[in-house]
C-alpha cells in the first residue's frame, strides 16, 4: 500500500510533465502562428526595396502600434544589426509593476521583506540581454528561432524570433514573448496537488493500518513472550492472532506450538524427575534397612541373606542409573548424528550374531529370520540408536522367555518391506501382555510384572527409550500378543516401523 501511494504521486507527476510540455508547446505555436502574421503585415507595410531592401523603422513602428498586441505578451523588431526599432511595451505606455507594502502608521515596526540584491538583479539583467541578444542573433541567420528563458524582470518567458525577410534578404527580426510561464507553472504545481494529497492520505492510512495489523500484534506477542519469560506463563496463547491466514498468524502458530512443546518438554522433565526420585528411593530405602539389620544379625545363614539383599538393590540401582543416564542422553545423541541410509536386515542380523556368540549356557537364544527378496530394507536414521532399540526389545523379550512354558522357547528377528515402510518385528515365547496394559508398557517406569518374574529386573525405562527413539526417526513401535486359531496367547511381539529411505 505504501508503494500504491508513492504511484500515485509518480503517476500524477508524469501526466502533469506531459501536460506542462503540451501546454508551453502549444503557447510556442500560438507566438509562432502570430508572429507570422506580424511579419507579413511588417514586410507589406514597413519595409522597402529600392534600391536596397530595408525595414523602416517608423513604419515598423507605426504598424506594430496598430496591431493588437494582448498585455500577457511584448513584441519587439530589431533591423538586420541587431539594434532595437520598437517595443510593444513602450508603444503601449507599459511598464513593470508591483503592490506596494502596507501604509504605516507613526511606531509601526518596519517589516522588511527580502528582495533580490542589486548584484544579482544586475545579473539576471545581464543574462536576459544576453539570452535575447543570442535568440535575435540566430533570427538574423534566416531561421524561426525559439527559446523558454529568463526576462529581465526575473520571470521566464516563451519566445519565438522570426526573421522579417524581403525575399532572401533578411532585414529585420520580431521578437514576441510571452510572460504567463510562472502561470503555467503555478497552474500544474496546483493541479499536482490532489495526487499529493491523494498519496499522503493512501500512505498515511496504510501506515496506521500497518500500525493495526501488524505493530499491535507483533507488540502483544512481545509483551506474552516476556510472560513466558519471567515464568508467569507456560505457553504463548493468542487464538485472534492466530486464526489470521497471513505471516503474523503463522509466526503466532509456529510460537505457540514452540512454547506449548518447550511446556510440555518441561512437564515432562519435571515427571520424569519425580519418578526418578521415587525410584531410586526404593532401592535405597531397602539398602539401608539391610545395613541398619546387618549389625543385629549374627546368624551367618541371615547375614549372608541381607548380603545378598544389598548386592541384588546395589544391582538394581545401578541399572536403574545407568538406564536414566541412557534415556536422558537420547535427544543429544540423536542431534549429534545425521541420518544417513542404513541396511535394517544387515542390522538385525548382526545383533542376532552378538547375542548367539555372547550369551551364557541355558540363556534364552535370539534368531534372526531373514527376509525374502533379493532387495534390501533400507532406513534413514542413525545406527546406534537403532540398535539401542532393538536390543533393549531382545532384553525385554529374554527376560519374559525365561517363564515361557514351552519348552525350548527362543526369541525371533524379523524384517519385511509393507508398501514404503520397514516394518521389524522380535517375537518371544513368553506369557504375553496384558489387553490393558499393550500402550502403558511404553510409559516411563512401568515395571508390572507376570507371575513368577525376578522383583528389580527392569528399570521400566528401555522400552520407553525405545519408542522415544523411533519417534525420533519418524516412525512407530506397538506392543500386541501373538495368538493361535483358538485365541490362546503365545507370547509377545513388538513392531518398529520406520519409513524406508528413498531409493
Amino acid at each position: 500500500m505504501n508503494l500504491l501511494g508513492l504511484a500515485v504521486l509518480i503517476v500524477g507527476a508524469l501526466v502533469l510533465n506531459e501536460l506542462r510540455r503540451g501546454l508551453i508547446d502549444a503557447k510556442r505555436d500560438s507566438l509562432v502562428t502570430q508572429a507570422a502574421v506580424i511579419v507579413n503585415v511588417l514586410e507589406q507595410a514597413a519595409t522597402k526595396g529600392e534600391p536596397e531592401p530595408v525595414l523602416v523603422p517608423e513604419s515598423a513602428r507605426d504598424t506594430l502600434q496598430l496591431l493588437f498586441i494582448p498585455r500577457s505578451e511584448r513584441a519587439r523588431v530589431f533591423d538586420a544589426h541587431g539594434e532595437l526599432v520598437t517595443d510593444s511595451y513602450v508603444l503601449g505606455d507599459r511598464v513593470d509593476w508591483r503592490p506596494l507594502p502596507p501604509v504605516r502608521r507613526p511606531g509601526d515596526i518596519e517589516i522588511r521583506w527580502p528582495t533580490l540584491g542589486g548584484d544579482r538583479r544586475a545579473e539576471i539583467q545581464a543574462r536576459a540581454r544576453t539570452d535575447l541578444k543570442a535568440e535575435v542573433g540566430r533570427a538574423l541567420k534566416g531561421v524561426d528561432a525559439f527559446t523558454l528563458r529568463q526576462a529581465q524582470n526575473g520571470e521566464r518567458v516563451v519566445s519565438v524570433s522570426v526573421p522579417i525577410m524581403n525575399v532572401q534578404a533578411v532585414l529585420g527580426v520580431l521578437t514576441l514573448e510571452s510572460g504567463d510561464v510562472d502561470q503555467i507553472i503555478a497552474a500544474q504545481r496546483w493541479a499536482l496537488l490532489p495526487f499529493i494529497l491523494i498519496a499522503i492520505t493512501v500512505i498515511v492510512s496504510s501506515s496506521l493500518l500497518l500500525t493495526r495489523l501488524v505493530a499491535q500484534p507483533v507488540m502483544r506477542l512481545a509483551r506474552a513472550a516476556d510472560r513466558v519469560t519471567q515464568a508467569r506463563a507456560r505457553e504463548i496463547s493468542l487464538p485472534d492472532i492466530a486464526r489470521r491466514d497471513d505471516e503474523l498468524g503463522d509466526l503466532t502458530r509456529s510460537l505457540e506450538a514452540m512454547t506449548r512443546a518447550l511446556s510440555e518438554r518441561m512437564d515432562a522433565i519435571e515427571r520424569f524427575a519425580a519418578d526418578v526420585a521415587h525410584e531410586i528411593r526404593n532401592p535405597l530405602t531397602s539398602i539401608r534397612s539391610a545395613v541398619e539389620t546387618l549389625d543385629l544379625v549374627s546368624d551367618p545363614a541371615a547375614r549372608d541373606r541381607l548380603t545378598g539383599i544389598l548386592k541384588h538393590d546395589v544391582d538394581r540401582l545401578d541399572r536403574l542409573i545407568t538406564d536414566i543416564s541412557n534415556a536422558s542422553r537420547v535427544d543429544a545423541e540423536l542431534s549429534r548424528e545425521d541420518p544417513v541410509r542404513l541396511d535394517l536386515e544387515r542390522i538385525l542380523a548382526d545383533i542376532a550374531s552378538f547375542y548367539a556368540e555372547t550369551s551364557s549356557p541355558g540363556a534364552v537364544p535370539v534368531r534372526f529370520i531373514s527376509p525374502d527378496g533379493m532387495d534390501p530394507v533400507t532406513v534413514l536414521g542413525r545406527e546406534g540408536p537403532l540398535s539401542q532399540v532393538f536390543r533393549n526389545l531382545i532384553d525385554n523379550a529374554r527376560s519374559f522367555s525365561s517363564l515361557s512354558t514351552v519348552a525350548a522357547p527362543e526369541v525371533r528377528l524379523g524384517v519385511r518391506r509393507v508398501g514404503r515402510r520397514a516394518v521389524a518385528s522380535v517375537e518371544d515365547d513368553g506369557p504375553g501382555l496384558p489387553p490393558e496394559n499393550l500402550e502403558t508398557v511404553f510409559q516411563r517406569f512401568y515395571t508390572a510384572r507376570p507371575k513368577g518374574a525376578l522383583f528389580g529386573g527392569h528399570s521400566g525405562l528401555g522400552l520407553s527409550i525405545a519408542r522415544q527413539i523411533v519417534e525420533a526417526h519418524g516412525g512407530e513401535i506397538r506392543a500386541e500378543n501373538r495368538v493361535d486359531a483358538d485365541g490362546a496367547v503365545l507370547g509377545a511381539r513388538f513392531v518398529v516401523d520406520l519409513p524406508e529411505a528413498r531409493r
